[in-house]
């Protein structure tokens, strides 16, 4: 059970860092001026809107198989996420604290964030690529719309 407790401890304050991260990331961009967002799709955008773009069958069995591969891949990515954040936090919690170890550490956690991206951002290339022209216009259109509120 302490396992359990230490992982997920561990997991939440990864997620904290994630989100820091990201958010930091985003401030420097400009605001809906990020060209993944304005040219990519994210799938739960794609699903919510699927009747309104006019997804045909083939479409969305196309988009639900590709979520479904990219699930087990992200699963596992967060796996490796997770095994190289648990030695940078034990080695951030010395004193003092061994830089080069640190950063050595980091470029695994970096590293483990890239593959992520990989994945998220070769998962929005597919699904794009499934879409007609004019469903990626009505897309985009949403989007602006649901910004805007």
């Amino acid at each position: 059970m302490k396992l359990a407790t230490k992982r997920g401890a561990n997991l939440h304050l990864l997620l904290v860092w994630l989100c820091l991260i990201c958010g930091s990331l985003s401030a420097q961009q400009p605001r809906n001026r990020d060209p993944i967002v304005e040219n990519l799709f994210p799938p739960d955008l794609v699903m919510a809107h699927q009747q309104a773009i006019g997804l045909d069958e083939a479409q969305k069995s196309f988009v639900r198989s590709e979520i479904l591969k990219a699930q087990t891949r992200f699963t596992e990515l967060q796996w490796q996420l997770q095994d190289a954040m648990e030695p940078l936090i034990g080695l951030l919690k010395q004193q003092p604290v061994d830089e080069a170890q640190v950063m050595a550490q980091l470029d695994k956690v970096l590293g483990a964030e890239r593959e992520i991206k990989r994945a998220q951002i070769a998962l929005m290339i597919r699904i794009k690529n499934k879409l007609r022209p004019e469903q990626q216009a009505r897309l985009r259109q949403l989007r602006a719309e649901s910004t805007s509120r």
